[in-house]
């Protein structure tokens, strides 16, 4: 019998997870086993995966799991060094020369388990069958139009947090803006197109920010793009991978400029192909602005689980995207299991 073991997320701030009640439940109907994990801070009670059959383990249980079952998380593993056996589904942030991603591998070479990453799950056409893209983008948008506020002020963005919902977001935000009394800004979305990038415009545009809206055709020529300085605020929607344009270079901190706060919600500084190469880490719930000039000031925002801030809507969303997929895990050799265990051999050098 295929075995489903859902983990609990151990990273601070991490509250999402992949699969619902009525999901666990679909599974179970259809053969599959399914144990979650007790957890602290899961945004969905643990009673309905009760109600719905599933078996319940202990919280961060799962290295004893049994051999054959298949670990599903989101976010990423502690960085403890030690071999990983299990078959894992989760974000491994592995495939895109990222450094940390090196040590990742190693543990599944030395333990002989398999990375099917999230990222990677994709469908004949090479689209990803599951993103929590749109409230990535909208979360997104929310801090750095925060950053942008703290600015006026004179200060810096201080810490954020998780909602309840989205329009408990929305008016806590709607609140900060209105005490500044101030027009709202002008932002550039790159990526628009996109679930990401549609997300932050809905953000932007319910805040009453006018936002211009680029995708591929706009960005075809590989820049510069001189535009993306005329405006108050930049959200890069666009994940990183070769070829992808470098929209703010190094030169644009002390070139004259419009642009004061920069939301990196693709958030990969540590990548060969980081196209925000103006900053060199992730920003955090606690500190979520990273200073990057003052004159005119910068700042950059790259929280790297932003969904988090609603986790709620964002794991509904999600798992409804990734539930076909995970009524296939009976057979992983082909469809979207097979082509992502591929992915994890080729950058395994198999």
């Amino acid at each position: 019998m295929t075995h489903l073991w859902v983990r609990a997320e151990q990273r601070p701030n991490e509250e999402r997870v992949g699969l619902t009640p009525e999901g666990a439940k679909a599974l179970i109907d259809a053969g599959i086993k399914v144990t979650v994990e007790k957890s602290s801070v899961r945004a969905i009670p643990l009673q309905g995966y009760v109600d719905a059959g599933c078996d319940i383990a202990a919280e961060n249980s799962w290295p004893t799991a049994p051999a054959e079952a298949i670990i599903f998380g989101l976010k990423e593993l502690p960085e403890d060094g030690t071999p990983l056996p299990h078959r894992h589904i989760m974000f491994g942030h592995a495939f895109k020369g990222q450094h940390s991603g090196k040590a990742l591998l190693e543990r599944f070479r030395q333990g002989g388990g398999t990375l099917y990453d999230l990222e990677y799950l994709v469908d004949e056409s090479g689209r990803r069958v599951a993103a929590f893209g749109y409230w990535a983008g909208y979360a997104g948008a929310a801090v750095t139009l925060k950053c942008w506020a703290a600015q006026q002020r004179g200060e810096i963005c201080g810490p954020v947090g998780v909602f309840k919902d989205k329009d408990s977001l929305i008016a806590d935000l709607s609140s900060e803006l209105f005490a500044l009394k101030a027009p709202r800004p002008t932002a550039i979305v790159i990526g628009a197109l996109g679930r990401v990038g549609t997300g932050a415009a809905d953000l932007l545009e319910t805040m009453g920010v006018i936002v211009t809206k680029w995708d591929m055709a706009e960005t075809a020529n590989g820049g510069p793009f001189p535009e993306i300085l005329e405006h108050d605020l930049f959200l890069n929607c666009i994940f990183a991978r070769p070829g992808t344009p470098v929209f703010v270079p190094q030169s644009a901190l002390t070139e004259p400029r419009k642009l004061t706060a920069i939301g990196d919600v693709a958030c990969d500084p540590d990548s060969d192909y980081n196209p925000v190469p103006v900053y060199d880490r992730a920003t955090t719930w606690d500190a979520p602005a990273l200073r990057v000039a003052k004159d005119p000031v910068l700042d950059v925002m790259a929280i790297d689980n932003l969904p988090s801030m609603l986790p709620a809507e964002s794991s509904v969303d999600y798992a409804e995207q990734l539930l076909p997929s995970l009524l296939t895990l009976g057979d992983l050799g082909s469809g979207v299991w097979g082509r992502a265990k591929a992915t994890f051999d080729e950058n395994m050098g198999n």
